[in-house]
């Protein structure tokens, strides 16, 4: 994967794939403006209606906001390639 940055010309939106919280931090901390996800929640939306949607809604904030603690971080814009561990091997 390339180097990207909030200051690039180029704002890059993370869409598909979204499934975890953790998947929108790592995203935003490698660059990406944006992240949005659609299956988690039609897929809530399909099997209990409005209030499926609601509890993965909730879920995925209560998942962000404890994996943010983990990273040391209280808000969005202090994500940084530095929250991650990249491993060599991959």
């Amino acid at each position: 994967m390339g180097k990207f940055s909030r200051t690039d010309k180029i704002d890059v939106i993370c869409e598909g794939g979204i499934q975890r919280g953790t998947h929108m931090l790592k995203a935003l901390s490698v660059g990406a403006k944006a992240c949005s996800g659609g299956r988690f929640y039609l897929f809530a939306l399909a099997a209990a209606g409005r209030a499926g949607v609601e509890r993965v809604l909730g879920n995925m904030r209560t998942e962000i906001e404890r994996d943010m603690k983990f990273m040391g971080v209280t808000k969005l814009d202090q994500l940084s390639r530095d929250n991650l561990r990249f491993h060599p091997s991959r």
